[in-house]
């Protein structure tokens, strides 16, 4: 009986060491700061760098009827739904940016955690 109580404390002593490495247990992401989102710091640059470009979603064009240069358009935007489907390339919806490469996955979490945040015009 001694002998499995020794076991059992020697095997619950040795399970509480390990070697792991914080940087591979928690891996960075890249430095995507998604805690304070505004929408004047960053979310307007996204847009207006990728979707709010002449011949797409400006004030002139408004491709598919969308006005991405101004909040009031991309609030519209939020409001349909439209936007993070678009942008996250999901089933059903126009993939976008159109003829370019899907936005990176920071600008996507900085986007949806403003518009779950409430999309201020902040």
């Amino acid at each position: 009986m001694k002998k499995i109580l020794a076991f059992c404390v020697g095997v619950i002593a040795l399970s509480g060491c390990y070697n792991d490495k914080a940087d591979q247990l928690y891996p960075s992401v890249g430095g995507c700061d998604t805690t304070t989102v505004k929408y004047a710091a960053d979310i307007q640059p996204i847009l207006q760098s990728k979707c709010a470009t002449s011949g797409c979603h400006d004030a002139a064009t408004k491709a598919y009827g969308f006005d991405l240069s101004t909040y009031a358009g991309v609030s519209a935007t939020v409001n349909s739904t439209r936007l993070m489907g678009a942008i996250r390339q999901e089933s059903g919806y126009k993939a976008m940016p159109q003829g370019a490469s899907k936005l990176d996955e920071c600008s996507i979490n900085k986007i949806a955690r403003w518009v779950n945040l409430g999309a201020l015009n902040n």
